[in-house]
């Protein structure tokens, strides 16, 4: 086992540990504030069956994005269906020959579509990194962990794409190396330099996300504005946070 491999699988470890204790606390934050007010945006379903196809409509196809601004709405699903693309293509580095997923996975069709979905990341990206520049709103509001946070996107779509078609990396050895850490049997890393950057910045990414914006995700399940019916006068609207001030102005 060589000093490369044990330091990376070390990182990814403490960095796997990071995101999943992180990404479960943010969570259960979420879930505990409170939603004093009755404020879903208009027009909104006036049933649950509604709101959920609503959110559905949202973390698909961006719905709201959609209606306000267009072309921002192209290059955020341009990049977010590009990264869908990505995530298939590398979970054959996650499954062993004989799971049932991996002849699914392993199609020429799902492996082209990630491998060129790289440059449709780097299009959406390029764009939205130019929506933080260009518009005056956007720029006025952004802050400098929001362009580093693209640019760290940009480097690991960039240098995913070096790796597909300039400098190949020893497959093998790579689904070897991480196929050992999802069983704790640390294997040998290979010592390319670009795969050491992709998987330095994938690092980053994963021991960072818990505290940035790119918390939106889980976050829109929590959102009042979505998840709420438009039904204030058939149901009324209370929580916890109703019960305690009641209770508090009974004593």
């Amino acid at each position: 086992m060589s000093a490369l491999g044990t330091t990376y699988s070390i990182l990814f470890s403490i960095a796997t540990i990071v995101l999943v204790v992180g990404l479960v606390r943010r969570i259960m934050l979420y879930a505990r504030t409170p939603a004093p007010l009755k404020i879903p945006t208009t027009p909104a379903p006036i049933t649950r069956g509604g709101v959920a196809v609503r959110m559905l409509k949202e973390v698909t196809i961006f719905e709201s994005l959609f209606k306000s601004n267009k072309w921002i709405w192209l290059f955020g699903w341009i990049f977010h269906f590009a990264l869908l693309l990505a995530f298939f293509r590398h979970l054959r580095y996650a499954m062993s020959p004989d799971n049932p997923l991996f002849t699914l996975i392993s199609l020429e069709l799902v492996q082209t579509a990630g491998k060129y979905g790289g440059y449709a990341m780097l299009i959406g990206l390029i764009g939205l990194f130019g929506r933080r520049i260009f518009v005056d709103r956007v720029r006025y509001i952004s802050a400098p962990s929001d362009y580093l946070m693209l640019l760290l996107l940009l480097g690991i779509a960039g240098s995913g794409l070096l790796m597909t078609f300039v400098s190949h990396t020893d497959i093998v050895a790579l689904k070897a190396f991480v196929l050992g850490l999802m069983r704790l049997d640390w294997q040998p890393l290979p010592a390319d330099p670009i795969l050491l950057v992709h998987l330095s910045l994938v690092l980053i990414l994963m021991v960072v996300f818990p505290i940035s914006k790119l918390l939106h995700a889980p976050g829109v399940f929590f959102s009042p504005t979505r998840n709420q019916a438009d039904d204030p006068r058939e149901h009324r609207h209370g929580g916890e946070w109703a019960d305690r001030m009641k209770a508090a102005g009974g004593q």
